[in-house]
Parts: C-alpha cells; sequence; structure tokens
C-alpha cells in the first residue's frame, strides 16, 4: 500500500478474494460458446483464444517466479544481497490482478468495440515492423515522462510507492501497482496494439506476442540476478540503448532517482538520468559466485501438490502453513501442472535449492530432494534415495558447509538408521551430520505442563520417542501406554534401568496428556477425555484432528530468532518464522560448534542442547488452545 493511498488504489474485485475470476466467467463461457456454434467463417479466433493466452501468461510469469527465487537462493550473480520477508510477500500476494484487468480489457477492446477484429490474420511481418516502431518510440519515450512523473512526491506518496516498497525485487513485483497506476499502462501499451488493427497492420501472433514482450522484459528486470551475458554487448555494442539487465533496473529501485527507462535505456541516456554505477554493478554481478554456506537443511517433496507450498512454487501459498485440507478445491483446477511438475522432478531426480537464510553471521540453505512420500515409503526406492542423500552430504562438504541436518523422512530409522549409515559408510567426513533428535526430545519434554504426572505415549515408536519416554520417567513422570507391544518395546529400549518402574500399560484413557506418533487411530481419539492435549512426536502430524473440545499441539519446532533473515515461506504445516526442532538442532549444532556428529541412535544431552538452543534466540511456542 502506498504511504497516502490515492483514489483508485484498490482493485475493484478485491472483496471477492480468492473468487475475484468469476468476474471473467461471463466472457469466458460467451467466446467459447460462439466459437463452438458458429459457422468457421464466422468464428472469432482473437476472441476465442483470450482466455488460453491468460493461462498463458501466468504460467509464463511462474516460471520466472520460480526461475528467480531458485537463482537468488544459489547466490550466483545475486544483485542486491538483502533478504525478502513476509511484509513484501503479502504486498505482492495479488499480482495477478493485472492479468484478470488484461482480461477484461482484450474482452471489450478485441471482443466488441474494435472494428476489423474478427478479420485478423494469424500473421503479418508489416505489423511487427510497425509495433517495433511505435514502442521503440511513442511508448518507451510517454513511459519514462510518465515514470519521472510518479516519482513526484504527489504521484510518488499516492501511487507509485507501493511498488518500490520492495527494494530488493523479484519478477512480480514488475507487476505490483495500485490500480490506476495499471489503467495508465494498459491506456499506453494499447495504443500500439490498436493503432496495428486500425491501420490494417494488426495480427493474432502480434496481439498476443506484445503482450508476452512485455511480461518477458517486465519479469526479467526484476529478477535480483543478473542473467543477460556480457557478450551479447560485445557483439552489438548499440544493445547498451535498446535492451535494459536486471542490474540496471535494480539500481532505480535501491537509488530510486535514475534509469527510470521502460525497456530501452536510451531514454535515460539521452535526458542524463542513467545512474554511474550502471556499468559497475552490472560487472560485477556477472562475476558473484554461489554462496558459501555454514548450515544445510536436507528436506524433501511430500504430496504431488507440495511443490505449490515450497518458495519455489506459489509464493502466496509458500507463505502460509500448508492445511491439507484447504489444499483440496485448486489441487483439481491445478493438475496438469502438478502432472508436468510430477514428470519434471522424476526425470531430473536430483537435490535443488529451496531457500537461504542468514542468521547473524551464520549462512543458512535449504534443500530438497525430488522424491516425494510414497516414494520414501517404497522400499525399492530405499537405495535411490540414500544415494541422492549421501551425494548432497557430500556436495555440501564440498561446499564448505559444517553441518547437514535431515529433515522430514530422510532420516528415518528403516531407510539409513536415522542418518548412521552414511557416517558408517564415509568415517572422513569433516561435516557434521545432525537429525535434530536431541532437540525434538528437548522441545517435547519442555512442553508438558508442569504437574504434569501420567502421559500417554502412543503411535511408532522412534528414537525421539524412546529418548522422550526415558526422560519423562527420569522426571518421576508415568509414561502410559495403551498396548502391551508398545509397553514391551519401551522395557527393552531401557535396558533394565529402574526408571523402567515408571512405564505401566493401561486400558484407562484419563490421562490429559498424549504424546502421539503415527498410527494413532480416529478411535484412539475418540476415547480420549474432554481437553486431552495431543502432542505430536513425530516428523508429520500423526492424524487429523477429530476432536473439537482437544488441543493438538504442532510436531516439535521452536518460534525463530528476530534476527533470522530472508524469512518469507512457512516451512510445510508450521506458522510463520517457526521451525522444526529437526532442522533447529542442525542450526544450533553449528553456532555451538559441536565437533560429533548428531545422528544414528545417539542423542545428546537434552538440557545442554535446550539451553544453547533458548541461548542463541529460539523460542517455546505456546500451549495451543482448543481447537
Amino acid at each position: 500500500m502506498a504511504s497516502k493511498p490515492g483514489i483508485l488504489t484498490d482493485w475493484p474485485w478485491t472483496p471477492l478474494g480468492n473468487f475475484k475470476y468469476i468476474v471473467l466467467a461471463p466472457w469466458i463461457i460467451h467466446s467459447t460458446y460462439s466459437f463452438m456454434v458458429k459457422d468457421e467463417k464466422e468464428r472469432d479466433l482473437l476472441n476465442f483464444l483470450i482466455f488460453p493466452f491468460l493461462l498463458w501468461r501466468m504460467l509464463h510469469n511462474q516460471i520466472w517466479i520460480s526461475l528467480s527465487r531458485y537463482r537468488t537462493a544459489k547466490g550466483r550473480n545475486r544483485i542486491v544481497d538483502k533478504p525478502i520477508e513476509f511484509e513484501q510477500v503479502d504486498r505482492e500476494r495479488n499480482w495477478d490482478d493485472q492479468i484478470i484487468l488484461n482480461g477484461i480489457l482484450f474482452y471489450v477492446v478485441f471482443g466488441k468495440m474494435l472494428p476489423g477484429r474478427t478479420q485478423l490474420p494469424i500473421w503479418r511481418l508489416d505489423g511487427v515492423i510497425l509495433m517495433a516502431l511505435l514502442h521503440a518510440g511513442p511508448v518507451e519515450f510517454v513511459y519514462y515522462w510518465l515514470h519521472r512523473a510518479l516519482h513526484h512526491h504527489y504521484l510518488y506518496s499516492r501511487y507509485h510507492s507501493h511498488h518500490h516498497s520492495s527494494i530488493v525485487t523479484e519478477p512480480i513485483t514488475s507487476v505490483t501497482h495500485p490500480f490506476a497506476e495499471h489503467i495508465a499502462y494498459y491506456v499506453l501499451f494499447a495504443t500500439p496494439l490498436i493503432t496495428t488493427v486500425l491501420t490494417g497492420a494488426g495480427s493474432i501472433v502480434l496481439a498476443y506476442g506484445y503482450i508476452t514482450y512485455i511480461d518477458l522484459m517486465n519479469n526479467m528486470g526484476h529478477c535480483n540476478f543478473e542473467l543477460i551475458p556480457k557478450w551479447l554487448f560485445t557483439i552489438f555494442p548499440p544493445l547498451k540503448y535498446l535492451m535494459y539487465t536486471p542490474s540496471f533496473h535494480s539500481l532505480h529501485h535501491t537509488q530510486f532517482r535514475a534509469n527510470y527507462s521502460l525497456f530501452m535505456p536510451l531514454y535515460d541516456y539521452l535526458f542524463s538520468t542513467v545512474d554511474k554505477t550502471s556499468d559497475t554493478l552490472y560487472e560485477t554481478s556477472l562475476k558473484k559466485q554461489d554462496d558459501s554456506l555454514d548450515v544445510v537443511y536436507l528436506t524433501h517433496l511430500t504430496t504431488p501438490e507440495s511443490i505449490y507450498h515450497m518458495r519455489l512454487g506459489l509464493a502466496s501459498l509458500a507463505s502460509k502453513p500448508h492445511q491439507h485440507a484447504s489444499s483440496e478445491w485448486y489441487k483439481w483446477l491445478l493438475w496438469p501442472v502438478t502432472l508436468l511438475s510430477m514428470m519434471i522432478t522424476w526425470i531430473y531426480g536430483r537435490t535443488f535449492v529451496v531457500e537461504r537464510n542468514r542468521l547473524n553471521k551464520l549462512k543458512l540453505q535449504t534443500w530438497a530432494i525430488s522424491k516425494y512420500n510414497m516414494q520414501y515409503f517404497s522400499q525399492r526406492q530405499n537405495e535411490s534415495i540414500n544415494r541422492l542423500i549421501e551425494e548432497a552430504i557430500l556436495e555440501a562438504e564440498e561446499k564448505g558447509a559444517r553441518v547437514i541436518s535431515l529433515g522430514l523422512l530422510n532420516q528415518g530409522e528403516e531407510l539409513n538408521r536415522y542418518g548412521g549409515l552414511f557416517v558408517h559408510k564415509n568415517p572422513q567426513l569433516k561435516i557434521k551430520v545432525v537429525d535434530g533428535g536431541s532437540l525434538a526430545v528437548a522441545v517435547l519434554i519442555n512442553s508438558i505442563p508442569d504437574g504434569t504426572t501420567q502421559v500417554v505415549i502412543r503411535g511408532i515408536l522412534t528414537k525421539v520417542a524412546y529418548a522422550t519416554a526415558f526422560a519423562l520417567c527420569q522426571k518421576g513422570i508415568q509414561v502410559v501406554t495403551l498396548r502391551e507391544d508398545e509397553h514391551g518395546k519401551l522395557i527393552r529400549s531401557f535396558g533394565g534401568k529402574s526408571e523402567s518402574k515408571n512405564l505401566i500399560v493401561s486400558r484407562s484413557y484419563c490421562q490429559k496428556i498424549w504424546l502421539v506418533g503415527n498410527g494413532l487411530t480416529e478411535e484412539e481419539q475418540s476415547k480420549a477425555e474432554r481437553g486431552t492435549m495431543f502432542v505430536p512426536f513425530s516428523q508429520f502430524p500423526p492424524a487429523k484432528k477429530r476432536r473439537k473440545d482437544c488441543t493438538y499441539h504442532l510436531t516439535p519446532a521452536m518460534a525463530t530468532p528476530a534476527v533470522l533473515e530472508n524469512v518469507d515461506s512457512c516451512e510445510n504445516w508450521l506458522p510463520r518464522r517457526v521451525m522444526s526442532a529437526w532442522r533447529i538442532g542442525g542450526i544450533v549444532h553449528a553456532l555451538e560448534g559441536w565437533n560429533e556428529h548428531e545422528c544414528g541412535y545417539t542423542i545428546s544431552n537434552v538440557d545442554t542442547v535446550w539451553d544453547a538452543a533458548l541461548r542463541h534466540g529460539f523460542l517455546p511456542l505456546t500451549i495451543p488452545t482448543q481447537s
């Protein structure tokens, strides 16, 4: 929002929320129906193609968004080394509003008002030449002066400051403007389109190609990494005046009073508004290498639609906790894209960088293995998954990382013995492999309210569950199991120690604290006492929340320190600025400089790990209210 919002700042369909696309439905239905029922000679191909073109625009923009976020996470050729936070993501959430406006204008102008629209050919070369001249002349010239006018304090404070709130730009920053500003831009860009049609030089390819060109240049120019190779300007030096670069436009967002041009720096050179450091920044950005690393968090894809909830996917979804129930409606609409993304990850079959963070001087990266939950549950995939994990560990060590923490199913007992397999295979490892289980145990213990005397433990028992049960028994808290087999496993894990006296089997469901993992049934939830608190010890939420009169805690996690930078997405189902204990465990390990692995069946001193996490600014979460 601008500092002093002017008239026509908000989009007319803002009150519709996620149902805003319904405003296009009448035109889409009418154009499709007319094309289907009319004779071939009477069909209006230009009007019919508007809807597919809008879908293409959304896909084209999303490709640039994902590419930009991937490249800036790696660090190579990055221009501005500053963080992006949730505030910017929220401000740029409605980047697709301008596509809806584009659709309305196309349906009204090309569908109803413009003479000769139904007779447009597929292609005309003279139209392309005329369009190029109109863009390079009137459009670029008028935009330059319009842009300078928008930097006058009156218009800037009411409109353009909304766009300039983003110092670090992303492709979607390019279209983040108030409604009134977009109207001005569309009037300007429509001029060459309408002119070519009225002069008889228009074509269908030209109409849609010109808007695609604008999208291409807009997205490219707002990437926070330099991608235009130097040899282009060496071969054709005048190109410097005809095409801007991401670093050229980035200076406009950091310096404000320079580099006003749309896509052609020519007018900045003519009117002496080029920033003097433009060439230097371009050169230094091209030379910048990948970031150095301290800690890598290795995660993986979960469900087919989880790609949308990653930082490289849909920014608006990634910035909110992944709630499977609420995602049902859109995944059916996106199934072609989902299928395509699954095919790409299946073929690519490698680890990729998801995001970067910084905690004081500690440089963090999150990598993801292109495998889904269903593949982790298939024993036939174990070898290939372990190979990918091992390759990631060795690559992280080669890049200088000191710690790699294994997230989600990358540290399964049956898969690789909680990561111990890799240390056994590679005894020379300098990088420390951490599963974060010690901090997960500490989080669970400190989630138990004071005064608790009995705790139920139920679900598939893991390293974290065994260690938590033992620690609670040490504190004199009785650990209750509902099944004989689980009781027997706990007894054996204690190795005959005296703490086993606090392990009991009960058929009663009167305990108010339940530690739960995968395998908890709906029937067992239904038998719990009113007001019971379910605390997961598993990596994933073990069951759907069936009881409105009970409370459900998050999986082991902590709130991050305020100094943690570049946090603009949520970790799976966790709230904003909350990290899983397994992920934090690796960060704390690096901050403390501990010189041993924390994986396999070993557990570090729980109190030491907990104190270290608190000392570095990580905070325990509050107990949730009843759901």
